[in-house]
């Protein structure tokens, strides 16, 4: 199996119809063998009965809430492609993204990330100027605590692995909320890995969940990284 698409969701009813819908479309226009996962975090909705409405898809049921960085881990452990590819149930950048990855896989990059920083990235509708401070704030504080300062966008929810990267990496983490992003790029520079960011279109979701307690819940799981680094408790 070429790719395994893995979709986190936690009370995602009114968004993930339609993303897997799109989602589903394009892959099946391709000539590789896939699998979509769709991952439950411990939903309250309807979001189990839609996965379970559109066939071709495997859902793995979490009848707890574990954090987004939990259920990813879970997810890229269990899947099957030899490239992993997690993406957001709101579709905020698409599937066909993907087709900027694969040239930069056959130049031995392992790890591949969207990124809403570099040059020929487009964010629609654009972020309020207060949201781009706090996350050029932010970006200021994890470059200087992580050593990610070669990294534009650390947060970006469209992140795609090779098998061995994925297993590797994901086997290591310890974060299970929004902080996990930046601990698996940590974690890859410290395996060696070659990260490769590409330009994608986001759509800027307005109804974002992330807010002013996760950005903070965010900063401390920063410092927790920077103490496992000093601890060792990445090493291999």
């Amino acid at each position: 199996m070429k790719l395994s698409v893995i979709i986190p969701a936690y009370n995602e009813e009114k968004r993930l119809s339609k993303t897997l819908q799109q989602v589903q479309a394009y892959l099946r226009q391709q000539i590789y063998d896939y699998e979509i996962i769709v991952i439950n975090d411990g939903s309250k909705d309807k979001t189990i009965n839609i996965v379970k409405e559109l066939s071709s898809l495997r859902l793995i049921n979490n009848e707890e809430n574990n954090g987004k960085g939990c259920v990813v881990r879970q997810a890229m452990l269990e899947a099957k492609g030899d490239f992993r590819l997690f993406m957001d149930a709101d579709n905020s950048a698409s599937i066909d993204h993907i087709e900027k990855m694969w040239p930069y896989f056959k130049q031995d990059y392992q790890v591949i990330i969207g990124s809403r920083d570099v040059r020929g990235s487009i964010t629609s509708p654009s972020q309020s100027l207060l949201r781009k401070l706090i996350g050029k704030i932010g970006h200021f504080i994890i470059s200087a605590i992580c050593g990610l300062s070669d990294i534009k966008d650390t947060q970006c929810g469209f992140k795609c692995f090779t098998k061995e990267a994925a297993e590797k990496i994901f086997s290591k983490t310890t974060i299970n909320r929004w902080g996990f992003d930046i601990e698996v790029l940590v974690i890859a520079k410290k395996f060696g890995y070659k990260i490769k960011e590409v330009p994608i279109v986001w759509r800027n979701n307005f109804q974002s969940r992330v807010n002013l307690f996760g950005i903070i819940k965010t900063l401390f799981e920063v410092f927790q990284i920077k103490l496992n680094l000093i601890t060792k408790k990445y090493d291999l």
